[in-house]
């Protein structure tokens, strides 16, 4: 399929002001646990929040950072920023001064929208770079800083929106695989609407009378898509709650909004099936769940589907491509796969030539499609590696068979060679959390003192794990794959380092010792 916008074209209208147009401003757009706020209350929200930042000086083309916790404020600042024209910098608030220093030093942004309780730390990081942004605080004292509340009560809810391209950049998104410094990926406001069309609504049939739910917040692009953008293109609904997701939280608010899909990630999942109470909740609300971030291992996914009898859909997306481009699609799902191509993206998998190859071959993954993002910010050599031409070419390793199923099959940066031959860490780690003992895991990659890299596992153990866990799975593992493959060290730890965007921070692990 193709999805052909004007060349004039806004995110914002397309994804808000256009409900109203239809006359669905009353249908309700947010759920929150004290409220609910219909299309045309975000709409009035979001124009007073733009004409806010143009009070502040904002002019298009320049870059908003928006590091505030999920609920109508962010939206409001989201669309009231894209309406303006500007270029959103979507920042988890979580993050401490010294990553907000290099940050602001990278983006050179305008102006941050901020939490109030968190303006002593963003100014602590503004005082250590050259060019800080201005502030604009939301909730809590102001700390002198302008704040929303003030301002809000001096614009009125009438922004006209700015003329953008349909190729200007709309937001940036962050992009860093499992290791390194993660690279700004600028993307456009065409590629959020063309991938709202391809995937929300040609594959997973996103719909007006849906309720969407996320574990991710609305800072990392996957959840912006599903609990945001996919519910407002349909004239749905998106439950959104400040606190951090936990199994207790997400029983709690399934129970309470009774929400149709329910955004999650590998790990929740695993969180989800493993806690005391999963047998006694009641999920039938849910249509599906979508799992995406990282890889969903075969066991897992079959736990979920017997104890909450929801279809879990697993799927693929990158930055550069701004989200899902492979996926499993209701009423077809495959456990243990990536799904097929969603409808208007091109995948295939390739040598490191580019030459594609055979079913059943592990290779490189190309993708095209209209959701192409502009490239990385400042890295011009990364993004004459990544970019070629249409294409995208991407670190993460898949296979394909004969019928156009694709498994995913790691990172070319996370495979590891032992004794001359490659494996996927992937494949370890769903052996290991086979075993009832293990909560989570992650293998990676040491290098020994005779400098050889040997594989090592860290693992989550359940409550109640034994101090024998160890060597069970030493000997789970050579009882179910190749001798080496198997751990030579497994390293027993209270929770896995992650990045920025909650993936496991394998980098992190590599240089842990013992």
């Amino acid at each position: 399929m193709i999805f052909e916008p004007p060349e004039r074209f806004n995110l914002a209208d397309w994804l808000l002001d256009a409900r109203l147009r239809e006359g669905r401003g009353g249908r309700v757009a947010l759920r929150l646990d004290d409220r609910d706020l219909s299309y045309e209350e975000v709409a009035s929200l979001a124009n007073r929040f733009g004409a806010a930042l143009a009070r502040q000086g904002i002019l298009p083309e320049q870059r908003v950072m928006i590091a505030l916790p999920d609920g109508p404020e962010f939206v409001a600042a989201l669309f009231g920023a894209l309406k303006l024209g500007a270029v959103v910098v979507m920042v988890n608030p979580q993050l401490p001064p010294a990553d907000l220093a290099r940050l602001f030093d990278y983006c050179r942004a305008r102006l941050a929208v901020v939490g109030g309780e968190s303006l002593p730390a963003w100014r602590e990081a503004a005082a250590a770079v050259e060019r800080p942004p201005a502030f604009l605080t939301v909730g809590a004292a102001s700390g002198g800083a302008p704040s929303w509340e003030e301002e809000r009560d001096l614009v009125g809810d009438d922004l006209a929106t700015f003329p953008t391209h349909r190729d200007d950049a709309a937001i940036w998104l962050f992009s860093g695989g499992t290791t390194g410094r993660p690279k700004a990926v600028v993307q456009t406001h065409l590629s959020f609407a063309n991938t709202t069309e391809c995937y929300a609504k040609a594959c997973l049939g996103v719909r007006e009378d849906d309720v969407t739910l996320s574990v991710p917040k609305l800072f990392f692009g996957y959840a912006t898509g599903s609990n945001l953008f996919f519910p407002f293109a349909a004239g749905a609904s998106a439950v959104l709650f400040p606190e951090r997701a936990t199994a207790e939280t997400l029983f709690e608010k399934i129970r309470r909004h009774r929400p149709t899909i329910l955004v999650n990630v590998p790990t929740m999942v695993q969180h989800m099936v493993a806690h005391p109470e999963a047998a006694r909740q009641d999920l039938s609300c849910l249509r599906f769940a979508t799992s995406a971030g990282e890889a969903l291992p075969a066991p897992l996914h079959q736990r979920w589907v017997e104890t909450f009898g929801c279809e879990l859909l697993d799927g693929l997306g990158t930055a550069e491509m701004w989200h899902i481009f492979l996926s499993n699609r209701p009423g077809a799902a495959r456990p243990g796969t990536l799904g097929q191509a969603v409808p208007g993206f091109e995948v295939r998998v390739c040598d490191e030539e580019g030459r594609e190859l055979p079913a059943g071959e592990v290779g490189r993954l190309w993708v095209r499609g209209r959701s192409r993002a502009l490239g990385y910010w400042q890295e011009s050599a990364k993004t004459a590696e990544a970019f070629r031409g249409e294409w995208v070419v991407s670190g993460d390793l898949l296979s394909r068979d004969a019928e156009g199923w694709f498994t995913y099959r790691g990172r070319a940066d996370d495979a590891l060679k032992v004794a001359g031959r490659w494996f996927n860490p992937g494949e370890v780690e769903s052996c290991l959390v086979r075993h009832p003992g293990v909560a989570e895991c992650a293998v990676v990659g040491v290098v020994n003192a005779n400098g050889l890299t040997k594989p090592r596992a860290y693992v989550v153990a359940k409550p109640g794990g034994g101090a024998a866990l160890a060597e069970e799975l030493k000997a789970l593992c050579l009882r179910e794959l190749e001798p080496y493959k198997h751990p030579r060290e497994i390293v027993l730890v209270p929770d896995l380092p992650r990045t920025h965007l909650g993936k496991v921070d394998r980098g992190k692990l590599k240089t842990q010792i013992g």
